[in-house]
């Protein structure tokens, strides 16, 4: 991906790391990898990740960002194929485990909860590529199944199992890693599409539950709340997501493209990523991260209609960056020909510093940066030299591309 969009470095703050997991092998149906009982991602991070801000940064459509948030991986992983829908009706008991069974509110706060995953678990599949296996959603009665980008990368025909049990082929309509949307297409009958809620009415505070198959354990449901709004995060693909939805809901590899829902069985996100702590030496406990279901069914609309995405709302300069040791900024590896950047006269080997006064010590942060303009938006570039030498050009961003 040639774009860059980014954020300030932190002011303070631990930095937590978003891992990626190893991909896991199926063995008589079962996990092998330990590392995945961890954390939802947990092998290496890519260099050079960055936190975002500790306050929300001018100009940018985001809200206050965690103090101490770094580049985010994703994972692909394997599932149960045989599980039932039992095993979410055991998670659940264990989600409602606290629930007081002589509270009038308690059961039906607890009913409620059987009901949600009455209504959306057959309208969740698991998604299985040639590299493991994610969750998937099904987005309409044709056979369009949404899901994350990265559960599909490199692949372009899926198995597609369904709640009930029942496996078809599935082939990709397209994929948009800018905000890690892809929908896969199946040919079955009586499909239960799920109902895609506006996101932009969540409170922080909202009860949600995740359905997904984490760790292979098909139809699998965790619950928590709605812990904050517009946070951006990165993957260590460089690729920065904007509003996302914060939940402490638990969101373990596999829950990758499943759902998350309100209690009214309504989806308000795909659930992406899960948060690890280098300091910690593992998971960061309650912190998950969704794609926003506003967000999912413009991109998967887009994706169906034109099997690209041709309005994104996404910034593009059009640089590929590397972090050089010692550098002030994010190196310029590569310029995309016909950008912004090429227009603007932007070169290889030239480090950007900062986006009108934004610091951008690096590639990552450069991406959350960029997150808080439009296309169109024009913007004030500070670059350095090799040599030294400082100067500033004016560029107008462009969109990017799908």
């Amino acid at each position: 991906m040639s774009a860059d969009p980014i954020a300030p470095e932190p002011t303070s703050g631990s930095r937590v790391r978003f891992r990626l997991g190893p991909r896991p092998r199926a063995l008589g149906g079962f996990i092998v990898g330990a590392a995945f009982l961890i954390a939802a991602c947990s092998s290496a991070v890519v260099p050079g990740a960055t936190a975002v801000p500790a306050a929300p940064v001018a100009a940018a459509s985001v809200a206050p960002a965690p103090s101490g948030t770094a580049t985010v991986a994703t994972t692909h992983v394997a599932t149960v194929a045989d599980a039932s829908t039992a095993s979410a009706n055991t998670s659940l008991a264990a989600a409602s485990a606290s629930t007081p069974a002589d509270s009038g509110a308690g059961l039906a706060l607890q009913q409620d909860f059987v009901d949600v995953v009455t209504k959306v678990n057959p309208s969740v599949v698991v998604n299985e590529t040639s590299s493991g296996l994610g969750s998937g959603i099904v987005f309409d009665a044709k056979g369009d199944i949404v899901t994350n980008a990265h559960v599909t990368a490199g692949s372009t025909t899926f198995k597609v199992t369904l709640a009930d049990g029942k496996t078809y082929d599935g082939t990709l309509v397209g994929s948009f890693t800018g905000d890690d949307v892809a929908v896969v297409h199946i040919s079955a009958p009586n499909l239960q599409p799920a109902t895609f809620t506006d996101s932009s009415k969540l409170v922080v505070g909202d009860i949600v539950l995740a359905l997904g198959n984490p760790l292979g354990l098909q139809s699998s449901v965790t619950e928590g709340i709605v812990s904050a709004l517009g946070r951006t995060v990165s993957e260590e693909n460089g690729v920065a997501l904007p509003n996302t939805i914060q939940t402490s809901a638990p969101i373990n590899p596999g829950n990758s493209g499943g759902a998350l829902v309100d209690l009214a069985g309504n989806v308000v996100g795909i659930p992406t990523l899960a948060a690890s702590d280098p300091q910690m030496g593992g998971a960061a406990t309650g912190i998950g991260f969704a794609i926003s279901s506003n967000v999912v069914t413009d991109i998967a609309s887009q994706l169906i209609a034109n099997g690209k995405v041709v309005n994104s709302h996404r910034a593009f300069l059009g640089v590929e960056t590397v972090d050089a040791q010692g550098a002030p900024g994010a190196v310029i590896y590569s310029v995309a020909t016909g950008s912004p950047a090429a227009a603007a006269g932007l070169v290889r080997g030239e480090a950007i510093t900062a986006i009108d006064g934004k610091k951008t010590p690096n590639g990552a942060t450069l991406a959350e940066v960029l997150t808080g303009f439009t296309p169109g938006e024009t913007v004030t570039v500070s670059i350095a030299t090799e040599a030294g030498k400082t100067s500033t050009v004016s560029v107008t961003l462009g969109q990017l591309p799908g």
